[in-house]
């Protein structure tokens, strides 16, 4: 299956031995959503039939990080379809009940998939910040989680918000979805017309869903004093003196999908209608195609298997 091996291929590539190692053979399938068919004697919340949502991380539950909330953080946790535990490219799927959300009765849960960890990564990114209602943010990126952190700041404080990316088709699509600036990145990356748009003085506070072909370096350069640099997007590095972040104060956050209960929002927004979604749809035999599709960067927004 090449499409298959390709990804396990950016896996190895991007994320490295140190977070996953995946061995063949394995079912891939992160973001999941689907209809229970059968649950254990000991679950009593959940029953056959109930639309779910699943999080992407099956945590133990009892370590401190599960304690506290930060499921994403458990070190005896399993992420189905990315370490080599079978994931959502499938009929159907063994996981924790601990990991699934119950959805809304009224809600279509197939288009939901992408929340499950695209949304998560987004809400989580932007629920981090502190933004003021003279607070300006810069969004790198307006891809599928961009375009997802674009609705999901809007719905969520009370921030300007400036949209950068190369395609002038996204910045129109992030201007629909509640952007109130647009900035083609251009040859040098945004940063001039972000600071014009700032009064010159720089964003509080830039989301980077890219993180390479010099993203992160451009992305300081936007930033004010006391600034945050928060990086999602992966692939790249970025160097900066030492002096600079202590002269400027700057704040690196870096990003792990979210929190069950970040989801269990981010959810409740969905069914709201304060975010949507760009989907595709593919049936489940397809997968190969959508792959092929999304390599050459023929998939708008995220791509979609149904069973």
């Amino acid at each position: 299956m090449r499409g298959f091996a390709e990804l396990i291929y950016i896996y190895k590539r991007e994320f490295g031995k140190d977070v996953f190692n995946p061995k063949l053979p394995f079912t891939i399938g992160h973001e999941n959503v689907g209809i229970i068919e059968e649950v254990g004697s000991a679950v009593d919340w959940l029953s056959k039939g109930d639309p779910v949502i699943l999080h992407p991380y099956i945590t133990c539950r009892h370590c401190k990080a599960c304690r506290a909330g930060n499921d994403m953080h458990c070190p005896n946790g399993k992420f189905p379809g990315l370490d080599g535990t079978d994931g959502g490219y499938a009929e159907y799927l063994k996981t924790s009940a601990y990991s699934a959300i119950k959805l809304p009765k009224n809600v279509d849960p197939t288009p939901m998939a992408p929340l499950a960890d695209a949304g998560l990564t987004a809400y989580h990114a932007v629920k981090k910040l502190k933004l003021d209602p003279d607070s300006k943010v810069v969004v790198i990126g307006i891809g599928g989680l961009g375009h997802i952190a674009v609705q999901i700041l809007k719905a969520i404080t009370p921030a300007t918000i400036i949209a950068v990316d190369v395609s002038e088709d996204r910045i129109k699509l992030a201007k629909e979805l509640g952007a109130d600036e647009g900035v083609i990145a251009g040859a040098d990356g945004g940063v001039n017309e972000v600071l014009k748009l700032t009064n010159n003085e720089g964003a509080d506070a830039v989301l980077d869903f890219v993180g390479e072909h010099g993203t992160p370096k451009n992305a300081i350069r936007m930033i004010k004093k006391g600034g945050i640099y928060s990086i999602v997007g992966y692939g790249g590095e970025f160097t900066n003196t030492t002096l600079d972040f202590i002269s400027r104060e700057i704040s690196v956050i870096g990003n792990l999908v979210g929190t069950y209960n970040e989801l269990a929002e981010l959810v409740e927004l969905y069914a709201r209608e304060k975010v949507k979604l760009r989907t595709q749809m593919f049936r489940l035999e397809e997968a190969n195609k959508a792959l092929e599709m999304l390599k050459s960067g023929k998939i708008a927004g995220r791509a979609i298997l149904v069973p």
